[in-house]
């Protein structure tokens, strides 16, 4: 069996002693947070209900203040709401509110799904990219009383993307990177694909998350190994829980002399811990996420977190008959399929062409 494994202590070893402090205060935070939410469960009169929301969102606030004095001073962990202007934050929090929420199904679940990767890139490279612009010249349907054009300044991104490479850690996470790569190619003056890696990763999850192993099977992996130094390598993925599948990948890729130019992780939701393995584990990584949630639980589930996000987008594999990356694809069906259509076909010759 070719597979690597990474254990959850190699992962806690990172981290440092302030670290863990750190860790163990936001926990009793968030306990105190849980006791609020306890709390509101239990009130029926409309005015207890009223005081308890409202001690809930006093706890809420708390809890954001102090993560965001934490990342003050992790300059490798970007936080969308810690970052931009407060004009853009309410964008930002109905996009999470809506992807908590159980009630929202698997359409509405990609549609803002699609929508967090389009403000995440607009704040990893369109915004880094300012004030450079380049400008946009488009053939328009109207022709009279002549043929007219429209011109459009936008960022000036192709320094930023043209060497990359979506490196996807799979299931949950190759329709995100499917999003991001095609928000590249539409961003660049050439319509530059990016390059994909796919990896087959998964966290054992029959343990819990103090000692949880991260497996890397290379012989259900896809991807070319001296294609991948010197690039910057893009992971998408929508939650980052524990950090460990990327660190395991990582790790992996510079065991074996591979030197990426940088790693960027770009999630929808990322714990703090998780960010934090990440910034010690992986020298010079970079975490970019749209929200920080404060606390895993024993399964290494994110709090208040949003369920298993790639179950949310995928639909569940029967577990006597999981999909292949193909038949994953296959049943996107043909409206993702065609939108998404030269990640497709790049993903289809990684694959085919291995």
């Amino acid at each position: 069996m070719n597979k690597i494994i990474l254990h959850a202590t190699d992962l806690d070893g990172y981290l440092k002693d302030s670290d863990k402090e750190t860790l163990a205060h936001v926990d009793a935070m968030y306990k105190e947070y849980l006791s609020h939410c306890q709390n509101l469960e239990a009130q029926n009169d409309p005015a207890a209900r009223l005081e308890a929301q409202q001690a809930l969102s006093d706890s809420a606030g708390e809890i954001g203040r102090h993560l965001k004095t934490i990342m003050a001073d992790e300059p490798n962990i970007h936080v969308y709401s810690f970052e931009t202007p407060r004009e853009q934050h309410a964008q930002a929090s109905r996009l999470i509110a809506k992807l908590r929420n159980p009630a929202t199904g698997h359409e509405e679940f990609l549609y803002y799904i699609q929508r967090a990767y389009e403000l995440l890139f607009g704040h990893v490279y369109a915004d880094a990219a300012l004030p450079a612009k380049r400008s946009i010249i488009t053939r328009t349907p109207v022709d009279q009383p002549q043929q007219n054009y429209a011109v459009h300044r936008i960022p000036d991104v192709d320094s930023q993307i043209h060497n990359s490479v979506m490196c996807v850690m799979l299931r949950g996470a190759l329709l995100p990177s499917m999003i991001l790569s095609k928000e590249i190619q539409e961003y660049s003056s050439d319509g530059f694909v990016t390059p994909f890696a796919l990896f087959k990763i998964k966290r054992d999850d029959s343990k819990k998350e103090a000692n949880m192993d991260y497996i890397l099977d290379l012989d259900k992996s896809y991807f070319n190994l001296e294609g991948l130094d010197g690039k910057d390598l893009i992971f998408a993925d929508p939650m980052n829980a524990t950090g460990g599948s990327l660190v395991t990948i990582v790790k992996y890729l510079k065991d074996n002399g591979i030197k990426p130019k940088s790693v960027k992780f770009i999630n929808v939701i990322s714990a703090l811990k998780g960010s934090l393995r990440i910034a010690r584990a992986i020298e010079g990584a970079e975490v970019y996420t749209l929200w920080m949630d404060p606390v895993l639980n024993e399964a290494a589930y994110i709090l208040p977190g949003l369920g298993d996000a790639g179950d949310r987008l995928n639909g569940k594999d029967r577990e006597e008959n999981p999909r292949n990356i193909i038949q994953l694809i296959a049943d996107y069906g043909s409206a993702i399929t065609n939108l998404y259509r030269s990640q497709v076909r790049e993903i289809e010759k990684t694959v085919l062409e291995r």
